[in-house]
């Protein structure tokens, strides 16, 4: 698990017109949900881009505000694509030595002896539900698919837990499959759609023209 740390900083004027500001001096406005508590901070643009090169929910993070500590993880953000910068971060904070649920990505290795025979690989999980403490968060879970043949596929029962974390997704549900490709079957289709088709009996313009 990640572990990483954030200056932040009160924010006291929450007018629109004060927050395009922090945005234009390069800081990000936030908010940090807490138990009790609901606190409008900022952060530096600079220093997160810096730390956090990929956004992930289960990254635990520490603000720290004055003498103050905050372990947090993010609920959710809004970023500006077009002009590549954040635009909102809202953060939740956790309270260590108690459950909580996040979603942990799932990264596969290795390569699928279905692909080498010509088949198509389709990851259609890409994270999974999890309870645990903070302290047990995993950064991500690792899959070897080396062995999958074309038809094979995995599932979440198909992964290792480590200690003290629990995983709520469903056990059933697939994560990775090995499908045939579809290029003959397209092929066969655009075949059929190029044949011209077979005329049955007589048009009505035909029988005009006989008579």
């Amino acid at each position: 698990m990640s572990d990483k740390t954030l200056v932040g900083y009160d924010r006291k004027d929450l007018r629109k017109g004060a927050t395009k500001q922090l945005r234009r001096d390069g800081q990000i406005p936030s908010v940090i949900y807490g138990k009790n508590e609901t606190k409008n901070i900022y952060v530096e643009a600079r220093e997160f881009d810096k730390k956090f090169h990929h956004i992930s929910e289960n990254t635990l993070i520490t603000i720290k505000i004055g003498r103050k500590k905050h372990d947090v993880l993010i609920k959710d953000y809004q970023e500006n694509h077009l002009k590549n910068y954040m635009v909102h971060i809202d953060f939740y904070e956790v309270e260590q030595g108690k459950l909580l649920r996040t979603n942990i990505p799932v990264h596969l290795e290795g390569s699928p002896k279905g692909v080498k025979e010509g088949g198509l690989l389709q990851q259609t999980l890409h994270e999974i539900e999890v309870e645990c403490t903070p302290k047990d968060i995993p950064e991500f879970f690792s899959l070897d698919v080396s062995a999958l043949e074309l038809g094979e596929s995995l599932h979440v029962s198909s992964l290792s837990a480590p200690e003290g974390v629990k995983i709520l997704s469903d056990e059933d549900d697939s994560i990775v499959t090995i499908t045939a490709p579809r290029q003959e079957e397209e092929e066969g289709e655009e075949e059929a759609a190029d044949a011209e088709p077979e005329v049955i009996g007589e048009t009505k313009s035909d029988k005009d023209s006989e008579e």
